[in-house]
């Protein structure tokens, strides 16, 4: 069995639309995908009504959170996306993207890069806008010649002259409040080094204590000592040790399926939640994201 436990759409920051990961999902010989975009789940329903044969819609969601100052993502599965403290959280953080991505246009503007802000949301599609699309709108402009030289501090990097902070939840709050919707937590590329991502043994720690279930050890951005020390981490800590592609479509090469997670670490994840249920094609009529 072959499942990749994270993967995004262009609801969020992905180039492909749900539908379309879905087929792609089971082309790339997947039995089982996650969905998970950024603080949204938008995509779930179209991804349900899309499902091919043999292939398992995991719904899911990444979480935007902040540890005292530094970036850190989970991963949610299965909750119910109606419990009113989450929802009510996912709202808050979505409506921030939308001020947070307004002002960095406006900077940017005022340095002499020709975007504007119709043009970011027409990019975005989705209603999870985030600086990808800034960085593509800037693309366009001319103003960088890669998204990845729109990340740096002359740019929209943390620190960068056009940065502009945003709403973040605390990772220990996140995970408690997937648990409370009947979800749960795996840490996202916790050694993504490259993309500023490194959390020290004692975040992991902590989050541990606060109820995550797991830790996404295989990941394309992971070099293989950090692979090998997070495993043996989480194996201390009683969790499971997750794999996945992280694939954006096209910005990221269409890598659904380079990293999987075992069997084993998925049927710990599903014995963990209450909220929703996995969805094949005979369950597609029922719709997706209620409780279990």
């Amino acid at each position: 069995m072959r499942i990749d436990l994270h993967c995004h759409s262009d609801v969020s920051d992905g180039t492909r639309p749900p539908a379309e990961v879905m087929r792609r999902a089971r082309a790339a010989g997947l039995d089982a995908v996650a969905l998970t975009d950024h603080d949204s789940f938008g995509g779930w329903q179209e991804a349900a009504a899309a499902l091919p044969e043999g292939l398992t819609l995991v719904p899911g969601i990444e979480l935007s959170c902040k540890h005292r100052g530094d970036s850190v993502h989970l991963l949610g599965y299965l909750f119910d996306p109606a419990e009113p403290e989450l929802a009510t959280e996912l709202t808050r953080i979505r409506d921030d993207r939308v001020i947070r991505a307004r002002t960095m246009v406006d900077r940017l503007r005022t340095f002499g890069v020709d975007i504007t802000w119709q043009r970011v949301r027409e990019i975005a599609k989705g209603e999870a806008v985030g600086r990808p699309h800034v960085a593509q709108a800037m693309v366009e402009a001319g103003a960088v010649q890669t998204v990845d030289e729109a990340f740096t501090r002359d740019w929209i990097a943390p620190g960068g002259r056009a940065h502009v902070d945003r709403y973040a939840l605390d990772p220990e709050r996140a995970v408690q409040l997937v648990r409370g919707a009947g979800g749960t937590c795996v840490l996202a590329h916790p050694r993504a080094g490259r993309r500023g991502y490194v959390l020290k043994d004692a975040v992991i720690e902590r989050l541990a204590a606060a109820g995550l279930t797991g830790v996404e050890v295989d990941h394309p951005d992971h070099a293989p000592e950090d692979r090998a020390h997070l495993r043996e981490l989480a194996g201390s800590l009683g969790l499971a040790a997750t794999g996945s592609s992280d694939d954006h479509g096209a910005l990221t090469g269409d890598r659904l399926g380079c990293e999987t997670t075992s069997p084993a670490a998925y049927e710990a994840l599903l014995a963990a939640s209450t909220g929703a249920s996995p969805v094949t094609i005979n369950e597609t009529d029922h719709g997706v994201g209620g409780a279990r």
